[in-house]
């Protein structure tokens, strides 16, 4: 099965690992998942960072 990953320093998608591991992030199932790689990790930022708040309020 064919992996795809996000390459953090040139911010392209690469089918399989061909960059080191501490500039990619995956592996997606598809591409278009590896492109949103980046929106998605700042929507899950945002959403813990909202819970984190509610749980300090109490």
């Amino acid at each position: 099965m064919t992996e795809f990953f996000y390459n953090l320093t040139t911010k392209q998608v690469e089918e399989g690992r061909k960059s080191p591991g501490d500039e990619l992030m995956g592996p997606y199932a598809t591409a278009d998942e590896a492109k949103n790689a980046l929106a998605k990790a700042e929507a899950r930022n945002q959403a813990w960072d909202a819970e984190d708040r509610e749980w300090e309020e109490g």
